[in-house]
């Protein structure tokens, strides 16, 4: 059986006691793809089922026997202030129009009902509903508690508040059917993210990963909306493309920032009008997927350039997830470390290693310009070159050394650190300050210290005989 996704995630409730009319609507609001609907005609039972289930709008009758609409609109605001509320009368008249919208609706509409003022209300009270939600989600990012569904964040090691933030706006906005901007560096876990939005979504369909990166228009629309038979030489057969496997899920779009501005436009169409054309076919189809991208590129600056179509982004930004990279967030230094080296242990049939406090330093004074990826690679490359059953500070420098890559983070990582007050110091007392905060971050060992500064141990061990320099601790630290 195909699955079809809920739309809206939660249902629209139609309360009107003709219950032609309410059939009516439904009708109307399914052939126009909203799917979830509830109908009652019985006004007294819709404050017990607000109480037991939440929905996403109300489009409340006015005239009704047992309770009014206006009364019972009133008790609606009350009760739950969030919910966007749609008046029916069957007048227009100023006076009741603006007793309504004191009361507290978000809009109304007359009857009879014509198909583009209520499809016209449904989608602005479900946007509405959409920007709520986001305030929320906002909200929720000042609290930095742990998650209500840790599960979904299990690959994501962290303890850092900036990332618990970060899963509950991912909690909170799981379940909306807008897009999603996931950005952050290249290694930063751009795709864990977008998968435990998927997981805080519920959707029933499946998670579909695609990775836009070198695809030029043709191969693009060919992965994403597939082909009929024929539609090029080659084609001997049909072919279903990945936004039809992603039907009631999730589809990934990773690299985004690489689309060519002809397929930009193919994706705009797809997240406005929610249909495609498969290639060789005249006959639009529908989609229920919801849409995650990604991007290490900065999509202003982007927009800015005119290299990146600006209605696109703005229609991907609903909702925007950013990942802060490894530098900032170096307290989760030892987490990952740990968490990786067992990984490695495991994989390479070794038992469990110990590991050394001075890889720390080493580590967290690193630019790690791969972010957490690279991290993973260096840990597991340590592992497969650690003779004993200690982990330490050696291996990791070695690792260092064979790439070429000193481990001094880049001008664009130091420039924003580097400050100067009103005085300029002596390039003598830049030396001393830069060796002394280079052994005190590395806890006196000289080796680490140099390597931080662009030293040998033999300069900086010279330089702290010939200035004095005392060392954390009462002893300089053993080599590992």
């Amino acid at each position: 059986m195909k699955k079809t996704a809920q739309n809206p995630d939660l249902p629209i409730l139609l309360v009107d006691d003709d219950e032609d009319v309410g059939r009516a609507v439904a009708r109307t609001l399914g052939l126009n793809g909203f799917n979830n609907l509830l109908t009652l005609a019985d006004s007294r039972e819709v404050l017990p089922l607000l109480n037991r289930q939440e929905v996403a709008l109300i489009l409340l009758d006015l005239t009704m026997p047992h309770l009014r609409g206006d009364q019972l609109l009133e008790k609606i605001v009350s009760s739950f202030p969030s919910l966007p509320v749609i008046m029916a009368t069957a007048t227009d008249e100023i006076d009741t129009v603006v007793d309504c919208i004191k009361k507290g609706a978000f809009d109304y509409i007359t009857k009879p009902f014509s198909t583009g003022r209520l499809l016209t209300a449904t989608r602005c009270a479900l946007e509405m509903r959409e920007l709520r939600r986001e305030n929320e989600a906002l909200r929720q990012q000042e609290i930095g508690r742990p998650p209500k569904r840790p599960e979904l964040f299990a690959e994501m090691i962290t303890a850092d508040w900036q990332m618990m933030k970060i899963f509950n706006y991912i909690e909170t906005i799981g379940p909306s059917s807008q897009p999603v901007l996931v950005s952050g560096e290249t290694g930063v876990g751009k795709e864990l993210a977008a998968r435990a939005v998927h997981g805080a979504s519920n959707r029933k369909g499946v998670f579909v990963a695609v990775n836009v990166a070198g695809l030029d228009d043709e191969v693009f629309s060919d992965t994403l909306f597939g082909h009929t038979k024929g539609a090029f030489t080659g084609a001997n057969s049909s072919r279903a493309g990945q936004i039809k496997k992603a039907a009631a899920g999730t589809l990934f779009l990773d690299e985004i920032g690489d689309l060519s501005l002809k397929s930009q436009v193919k994706l705009l169409r797809l997240l406005q009008e929610k249909e495609y054309l498969p290639l060789g076919s005249d006959t639009p189809q529908m989609t229920d997927a919801r849409i995650i991208a990604a991007s290490n590129h900065n999509l202003a600056e982007m927009v800015a350039r005119g290299t990146f179509r600006k209605d696109l982004y703005f229609r991907l930004y609903a909702h925007l997830v950013h990942l802060p990279p490894l530098r900032d967030r170096l307290t989760d230094m030892p987490l990952l470390v740990e968490y990786f080296a067992n990984q490695a242990s495991k994989e390479f049939g070794k038992k469990k290693l110990s590991l050394r406090q001075e890889i720390y330093p080493l580590l967290e004074n690193y630019a790690f310009p791969g972010n957490i990826r690279e991290l993973k690679a260096m840990v597991f490359d340590a592992v497969s070159r650690q003779p004993g059953r200690v982990l330490g500070v050696k291996v990791f420098m070695e690792i260092m050394n064979d790439s070429g890559n000193s481990g001094i983070p880049d001008e664009s990582v130091t420039k924003a650190k580097v400050t100067f007050g009103p005085r300029l110091p002596s390039v003598k007392e830049v030396r001393l300050r830069l060796a002394a905060e280079a052994l005190n971050r590395t806890d006196g060992n000289i080796s680490l210290a140099a390597r931080l500064i662009g030293l040998s141990r033999q300069s900086l061990s010279q330089f702290i005989t010939r200035h004095d320099i005392s060392l954390p601790g009462s002893t300089e630290k053993a080599e590992s």
